[in-house]
């Protein structure tokens, strides 16, 4: 049996560059330019994600996950947590202000 989680998360999951650059990378001994060449994308790309300022693509989960024996599912999911949570910080307040309805 499984318990729904209704509370609002109050703090931003964790951003899929963060994993990287703290998780991922040192585990490896990876650098930048490392992994980049490792996933055959530019050192600019990978510096943006490590640095959460692009997101994790679709083409960017499969490069990962094929890298690290994961899932693409996993980099996306991560990816689509920290998405959620900043467009509810954004406009939360006009969403609640929507009115559900009802099955006639």
């Amino acid at each position: 049996m499984s318990i729904p989680n209704t509370r609002k998360r109050e703090v931003r999951p964790i951003h899929p560059g963060e994993m990287l650059r703290e998780d991922f990378l040192p585990d490896y001994g990876l650098t930048v330019s490392g992994l980049a060449q490792a996933v055959g994308v530019s050192r600019q790309t990978v510096n943006e994600l490590l640095r959460e300022r692009r997101s994790v693509s679709p083409e960017m989960a499969l490069r990962l996950s094929r890298l690290f024996g994961n899932s693409p599912e996993f980099w996306l999911n991560a990816q689509r947590a920290v998405d959620l949570w900043d467009a509810a910080q954004e406009i939360g307040l006009e969403v609640e202000r929507i009115k559900p309805l009802t099955v006639a």
